[in-house]
């Protein structure tokens, strides 16, 4: 199950065991395993309402493990086991109660949630008589139904006033959340965002892990920083990517100190799934995003015949699509004209290999490239020096720009003068220096830089100004 909006699964996997011991594993369809375990949990005398109550506890009970890859992540091949120590009651191969087949029919796609929170609840729950527990009580239930408890009343008396219930859920085969490529310095995209969400709630608990500004999927200098710390408290190589044993290390402490394998989980807003990034760029899109991809095409271009330039317009038009089918012929890609995360990453791996052969070293005139990487809040190197030069010289001719101090260091006064600039130059304001707004920067600090060096009455041969 992805990280994102839950559904539910075609088949379980089950441990017929506890999680360390050595028994058999068991893949069946999920809707079959809940009926399974309610013949074996509940007795189908009982009333519906509480027949019914127990079966949505059951449901989310094992979503919560399946959501949260609470097993997978620890590095066993199942999703829940039937070790009632750990999990729910199942019994392989035993026979269902024919009212139970029919009510877990209607219900196996429905589920409880806290209000505002994405992720199933960890539906704790307990027989009520030999052991008690903070969640429902299967015996209890059924006093409340017989005192005409709805099956939702029922929920709500030991779960909260605050619980709703998911139906309707899609089904669909179970997928692990791990991205199917390496995240690290370059990289962008919704597991990307996610990794940033997790990292800033960690660092919470772990205050050594830097904060990262601004989560915006875009894998930077101060995202590789909080990756490094959190492999170097959990032992991992301090490497700043994010590989099989990182991604789930970072799952795993985030689900702990969400609780949300606990009834009372902190739990999981909608803005912290909510999908940020497209599948592909493609023909017809527009904005920035193309503007990027235009810049990286226009600069390889350069160093190979094979891929023709294009103008940097944010329009995805045909010669765009025709200079992706370039790049994608040269690298030995499936030739689509669509920029998936594979050209992407390929654009975006050749010109860091370029950029990185170029000393960053602020030169009175000089124009250097974008270096690859967003600069935003937090980061700190020669690039952001280079950057800070050019805008406190573009400040002396256009105050609108507030002037910096050339620190090497981006902070709240860099970020205003670039907000100042991108609002000056239509450029969407979010502080954070791309391609498109170093581009922008870089090209008005050359034609002021060239214009003030003319003699008088000379003229550059181009309009300078906004």
């Amino acid at each position: 199950m992805d990280a994102n909006i839950p559904y539910i699964p075609e088949t379980i996997t089950v441990h017929l065991g506890a999680p360390n011991a050595d028994a058999e594993n068991v893949t069946l369809p999920f809707a079959e395993y809940i009926a399974n375990v309610a013949s074996s949990e509940i007795y189908p005398t009982w009333p519906e309402s509480a027949i019914r109550a127990n079966i949505y506890a059951q449901i989310s009970f094992a979503l919560n493990r399946i959501y949260t890859e609470y097993y997978r992540i620890r590095g066993y091949d199942f999703d829940i086991t039937n070790s009632t120590a750990y999990d729910q009651y199942f019994v392989k191969d035993r026979d269902y109660f024919e009212n139970i087949s029919e009510i877990v029919g209607d219900l196996f796609n429905n589920y409880i949630v806290r209000r505002g929170n994405v992720e199933p609840l960890f539906a704790q729950y307990c027989d009520g008589v030999e052991v008690s527990c903070n969640g429902l009580s299967q015996w209890g239930s059924v006093e409340l139904a017989n005192q005409g408890y709805t099956p939702y009343e029922i929920l709500q008396y030991y779960y909260g006033e605050d619980i709703d219930l998911v139906r309707d859920a899609p089904v669909m085969g179970i997928s692990s959340s791990l991205p199917d490529r390496l995240l690290r310095i370059g990289t962008a995209g919704d597991d990307v965002r996610q990794i940033q969400i997790r990292l800033n709630r960690i660092s919470d608990n772990y205050p050594s892990i830097p904060k990262i500004a601004e989560p915006d999927g875009v894998f930077s200098f101060d995202t590789e920083e909080a990756v490094k710390q959190f492999q170097e408290i959990f032992s991992l190589t301090p490497d700043g990517v994010v590989g099989k044993s990182t991604w789930f290390a970072i799952q795993f402490i985030y689900n702990a100190v969400k609780r949300l394998n606990e009834l009372n989980s902190e739990g999981i807003k909608l803005s912290e799934v909510t999908q940020q990034y497209p599948g592909a760029t493609v023909q017809g899109d527009s904005g920035v995003g193309v503007q990027n991809i235009q810049y990286l095409i226009a600069y390889l271009s350069k160093f190979y015949s094979t891929i023709p330039s294009v103008a940097i317009d944010g329009i995805y038009g045909a010669s765009t699509a025709d200079a992706v089918r370039a790049v994608q012929r040269t690298f030995d890609l499936p030739v689509t004209g669509e920029v998936d995360f594979d050209t992407w990453d390929v654009m975006y791996r050749t010109y860091l290999g370029f950029i990185e052969t170029i000393p960053y070293e602020y030169i009175e005139g000089n124009i250097l490239p974008y270096p690859g990487i967003p600069l935003r809040i937090g980061s700190e190197d020669d690039s952001v020096r280079v950057l800070q030069e050019y805008l406190s010289f573009i400040s002396g001719f256009i105050p609108e720009v507030p002037s910096v101090n050339v620190t090497g260091y981006f902070g709240t006064q860099t970020r205003a003068a670039v907000i100042a600039f991108q609002q000056l130059y239509g450029i969407p304001a979010n502080g954070t220096v791309g391609s498109v707004t170093w581009n922008a920067i870089s090209d008005l600090y050359s034609d002021l830089y060239n214009g003030s060096r003319l003699g008088e009455g000379q003229y550059p041969g181009y309009e300078i100004g906004r």
